[in-house]
């Protein structure tokens, strides 16, 4: 079978959950002999339009198709806006030209790309991740007329958190859906939204959760201060204020705690003035953005993760810490606290809750050994043959095809 792909991130032109998930699945593809065509936007330096992954790690059935742009997955209005100004300070003169006056010129100039791709590939089935390849899938459906399945990472109701949502993008994704001949959605959370907020039958959308690359965990975390990460966006969606407001009450509680965000986003530049407002600047580390190997050592260097997230569709982030060895404390709001157990859940808003069960982990051993061991334990059971075998099923149905 031989599958049509759009996609926003795919490494290394990614910046965060979506690479990584579209990375994943493609590789569980590719190990369940799905020969995948993978296009995605870039502007990395790179200088062709073309690009071909060398044929190594699992994925010797993908190839890569690169169309230059600056937007990455789940990007607001807002964050585009800031993305673009913040790759302009440091841009040559021939840079801008890169860049369309808008995230819409974007999306639009993304889809008529990828309809000149989508004439000249052979394929069996559309696959497009998220809103901003809707269009380009739509597109494809009706140049070759192959069924076409979208992939829900996040809606407009997630990265808003339900606040002000974009009417043009929410229009984009109605659309999208209801012109896909399935859909599929990371988590049960999700089709529920879905069903909510776009009108769409629940028999079309059909459950994948995402998973996770296992990890060998064999260095021992190092003695010292006791760390708690964040790691992801920072945008409103990711709930960093709330693990701001929450750092300073377990502070109150124990001054010796030392708190690292790690990531990029619209809401850095309030994050960072909130923390020195706060009186906690001393005790919280800026890191960036991390990649790679640094994402692990982040992990690794952690006593426990956080995730605050206002509206999280799924989220991989605390998978990825329990496959490092660290134990995680997650938002009951999101996707991945449908199937993990051994982890702490907490309503995002409740920053008491959420200090209190920072300070219980970093104070009782026994706690965090628990959550440790049967967090790493119960990890192994995500696997991404697995969502690949599901989307295998679902290409099936929509073919035709048993």
């Amino acid at each position: 079978m031989k599958v049509l792909m759009f996609g926003w991130e795919f490494p290394p032109f990614s910046s965060g959950g979506l690479g990584t998930a579209c990375y994943g699945l493609t590789k569980g593809l590719s190990n369940n002999n799905v020969e995948v065509t993978f296009v995605v936007p870039y502007a990395k330096g790179a200088k062709a339009d073309y690009v071909k992954l060398v044929s190594a790690g699992g994925l010797s059935k993908v190839k890569i198709k690169g169309i230059q742009s600056p937007i990455e997955g789940y990007m607001t209005s807002e964050e585009y806006e800031y993305t673009k100004e913040t790759l302009s300070l440091g841009s040559t003169e021939s840079a801008p030209k890169i860049y369309g006056k808008n995230l819409f010129q974007e999306v639009e100039r993304y889809a008529k790309k990828a309809e000149l791709i989508a004439e000249h590939e052979d394929y069996d089935v559309i696959h497009a991740h998220d809103w901003m390849t809707y269009k380009a899938g739509m597109r494809a459906k009706m140049i070759s007329k192959k069924p076409l399945v979208i992939h829900v990472h996040a809606t407009e109701y997630d990265r808003t958190g339900g606040l002000g949502i974009n009417q043009a993008v929410y229009d984009v994704e109605k659309e999208g859906m209801h012109a896909a001949d399935a859909i599929v959605a990371v988590s049960k959370f999700t089709k529920d939204k879905i069903v909510e907020h776009y009108g769409v039958t629940p028999d079309k959308i059909h459950v994948v959760h995402n998973a996770v690359e296992q990890r060998d965990v064999n260095e021992l975390k190092r003695k010292g201060d006791k760390i708690v990460l964040f790691l992801g966006r920072i945008t409103l969606q990711k709930g960093p204020d709330y693990f701001l407001y929450a750092a300073k009450r377990a502070l109150e509680a124990d001054p010796h705690i030392k708190f690292v965000i790690a990531g990029k986003g619209d809401m850095s530049p309030f994050i960072i003035e909130k923390a020195a407002e706060l009186g906690i600047s001393d005790k919280i580390l800026f890191a960036g953005f991390l990649r790679g190997p640094d994402i692990d050592k982040a992990y690794r260097m952690a006593d426990l993760y956080v995730m605050p997230s206002v509206s999280e569709p799924f989220g991989i982030t605390p998978l990825e810490s329990m496959s490092n060895g660290t134990p995680v404390l997650i938002s009951k709001q999101s996707g991945v606290s449908e199937v993990i157990s051994n982890c702490l859940k907490v309503d995002f808003w409740d920053i008491d809750d959420i200090a209190n069960k920072i300070v219980s982990v970093l104070r009782y051993d026994i706690l965090q050994e628990s959550l440790t061991e049967n967090g790493h334990f119960e990890v192994k059971k995500f696997n991404w043959d697995d969502s690949a075998r599901k989307c295998v099923n679902i290409y099936n149905k929509v073919r035709g095809v048993d």
